[in-house]
């Protein structure tokens, strides 16, 4: 096992192509520790270099409106009138901290994508 940092680009497709290679290895045994090893060498790497931007909450709740085939007129029992839905996914009024707690609850969204952290 020779583990380095990763550094560079070669470096990061060095050892996605080492992982590849160990991806059926079995845990406890010396291929398996190396696989965790690489995996949190890449993730680290990852969350240096390619950063997720924080997801935009009217896109979440408009996804997960697509998703579940529903209407903004099926959000007044989550948000609030006609109004304020219509207010809300045309970015004129913010989420509310209730908003929030609602739409998690009867929508499973998480609450990062509402808050937008």
């Amino acid at each position: 096992m020779n583990i380095f940092p990763i550094r560079t680009e070669d470096d990061y497709d060095a050892v996605l192509k080492r992982i590849d290679q160990l991806m059926n290895a079995e845990l406890g045994t010396p291929e398996g520790d190396e696989l965790d090893i690489l995996v949190t060498l890449v993730e680290a790497y990852e969350a240096k270099h390619y950063p997720i931007p924080a997801c935009d909450p009217i896109e979440a709740i408009k996804f997960r409106m697509e998703q579940m085939g529903l209407e903004a007129k099926d959000l007044t029992s989550i948000i609030g009138s006609r109004s304020k839905v219509s207010e809300v996914l045309n970015r004129k009024r913010q989420l509310s901290i209730s908003m929030i707690r609602n739409l998690h609850a009867q929508l499973h969204l998480p609450f990062e994508s509402l808050i937008g952290a």
